[in-house]
């Protein structure tokens, strides 16, 4: 585990997928990302992400049923692997780790 890190866009995308459990793909990643944290991503950028996440294997993809809304293509779903589980849990702990380590001195705001 000690050679990989996530950085904070792959961490986003990663806790998106185990959101939208089962049902991942990739403008419906996009859609939740903008709804929940009012920020625009480009599929371009998902899309190298999401491959990334693959070669470290904390994602794997299979195809959905073909569709004729979607004009006969599938779509790619992503779902979390044992080592992605397991690299969000440690990225959780550190980032805990980090807040905690916060004194609380430094959020309080006094007026004068």
């Amino acid at each position: 585990m000690g050679k990989h890190h996530l950085g904070e866009f792959e961490e986003i995308v990663m806790l998106t997928v185990a959101i939208l459990h089962g049902k991942a793909y990739g403008v419906a990643i996009i859609d939740e990302i903008e709804n929940r944290l009012n920020r625009s991503v480009s599929i371009g950028s998902l899309q190298v992400v999401l491959k990334r996440l693959e070669d470290k294997g904390y994602l794997k993809s299979s195809f959905g049923e073909a569709t004729a809304m979607r004009g006969g293509k599938r779509k790619r779903m992503f779902t979390i692997t044992s080592a992605g589980k397991q690299i969000l849990k440690v990225t959780k702990e550190q980032r805990l780790g980090l807040w905690d380590a916060v004194p609380n001195m430094v959020f309080e705001f006094k007026t004068i």
